[in-house]
């Protein structure tokens, strides 16, 4: 099962924190869970908001509302943009985390992200990066799963 965590703010949109894959991943995240709404959900939903394919809008009660997000081509300034953007919310992680059983995962990611040859890629790119990168065989990670 997946893990969407809110902000204990039930019925209010933009209440989701993080998401993780696994009950490893939730016990590895740098919160105390009590402070936080954590909701059991599929591997599908969790992947549907992992590739970028459905947003989540709030839940209430123990029912996440989900929309469908609408695929918006992207061209390679907004791609090495949205690239940055993602190291430097990954960075800081890297930074202050060393010893986290996740380091090498993100770590490598943030590599990953680092080597990405931008002109291999024909444009416009009509998925999202994590899909891309999941298409190639590659790890992806949503930022949303940052511990």
């Amino acid at each position: 099962m997946a893990y969407f965590i809110f902000d204990k703010l039930e019925n209010v949109d933009g209440s989701l924190y993080r998401i993780q894959e696994n009950l490893s991943d939730l016990n590895n995240t740098n919160i105390n869970q009590n402070d936080y709404k954590i909701i059991e959900d599929t591997q599908d939903n969790f992947n549907s908001v992992k590739y970028s394919l459905k947003s989540v809008l709030k839940f209430n009660n123990n029912i996440i509302i989900y929309e469908n997000t609408p695929i918006v081509p992207i061209i390679k300034n907004e791609l090495k943009f949205k690239i940055n953007e993602i190291k430097n919310i990954i960075n800081p992680f890297l930074k202050n985390n060393k010893n986290h059983p996740l380091f090498d995962r993100w770590n490598n990611y943030y590599n990953q992200l680092n080597s990405l040859d931008l002109d291999s890629i024909t444009y416009p790119l009509n998925k999202s990066l994590e899909q891309y990168f999941n298409d190639l065989g590659q790890p992806s990670y949503n930022i949303l799963q940052l511990p």
